[in-house]
């Protein structure tokens, strides 16, 4: 899953958001040649473009709502990213959410990029309610195409802020499918396309996939300016980990990679300019910089 790329050998930037992390690393999962089913907005949106510009120049990615294969003029209007004229500009085809699915239903998508409020260890998301639901608790905006996301791609690529209440045992509402109970056939058995699923959950701090036998939320790689106690503190349950224990580090983000993410697309810094932590590099080390109180956090 972590592979090596043009990335290894460029400039890399020495002070970013969280956020801006996540979306750079999420960019370098994607695949070349590969078709992309991308939740609308925000980090799945700028992650499959990133990796367009520089590393999958012949990825085709349909938005959320319908919309095949656009050359999108940038940046977006940070409310229309869907449904509008700036990120459809110059579609291959204008659909719909219902006949997307029905393509994806019988396999034209290969991958589903996807936000999610709330994870739990199989890969099931919450995007519906906090709480007991129709009791107590708040209600969200839901999850528009992303259970049609999650229900039928071939492979789906996850992604949250790092936060102990996001990753629970037991989400409080499956908006959108993962491996249901983790058991063999699960998916199958709710009548979901056979070898589909979650695939990687890339967070601001680490990178997880999903172990084959078990579905159970698998850690493979952290950044580069945390802990493996400091991510493992920051969740309800602990993930597997490889066969040979070995947790790699990933690399930060290159100069380009945050060129593009500023200048021509989070130009106003609406998505990732709201995470908790700035990250900075110096006397040799990494550090964590709480924004609101602009001090630093667990030097490394």
């Amino acid at each position: 899953m972590i592979k090596d790329g043009p990335w290894k050998e460029a400039p890399k930037a020495t002070t970013f958001a969280e956020r801006e992390f996540q979306v750079c690393i999420a960019a370098r999962l994607v695949e070349n040649g590969k078709t992309y089913w991308v939740a609308g907005g925000g980090g799945p949106m700028y992650s499959v473009l990133i990796a367009k510009k520089l590393y999958a120049p012949d990825v085709v990615y349909v938005a959320e709502d319908g919309v095949v294969g656009p050359e999108p003029m940038l940046p977006f209007d940070p409310v229309m990213t869907l449904a509008a004229a700036r990120p459809s500009y110059r579609a291959l085809m204008w659909s719909t959410m219902n006949g997307i699915g029905d393509q994806c239903a019988v396999g034209y998508l290969d991958y589903g990029v996807l936000n999610t409020l709330q994870l739990d260890p199989y890969g099931n998301l919450n995007s519906t309610w906090i709480g007991t639901y129709g009791v107590e608790g708040r209600r969200f905006n839901g999850p528009g195409g992303a259970d049609t996301i999650a229900a039928m791609c071939r492979r789906v690529v996850l992604m949250m802020d790092h936060q102990r209440r996001k990753f629970v045992p037991r989400v409080d509402f499956i908006s959108s499918p993962g491996y249901l109970d983790g058991s063999p056939g699960a998916r199958e058995r709710a009548g979901l396309p056979a070898n589909t699923g979650p695939w990687a959950l890339v967070t601001n701090w680490a990178v997880f996939d999903f172990e084959e036998q078990t579905h159970h939320l698998r850690l493979r790689a952290i950044a580069p300016f945390v802990t493996l106690e400091q991510v493992l503190a920051e969740m309800t349950f602990e993930p597997k980990f490889p066969p040979d224990g070995k947790v790699e580090t990933l690399d930060p983000p290159t100069e380009e990679e945050l060129r593009i993410l500023r200048t021509e697309m989070d130009v106003n810094g609406q998505f990732t300019d709201t995470a908790a932590h700035w990250v900075v590099w110096e006397d040799g080390r990494w550090s964590l910089v709480a924004k609101e109180q602009g001090k630093k956090l667990s030097p490394l």
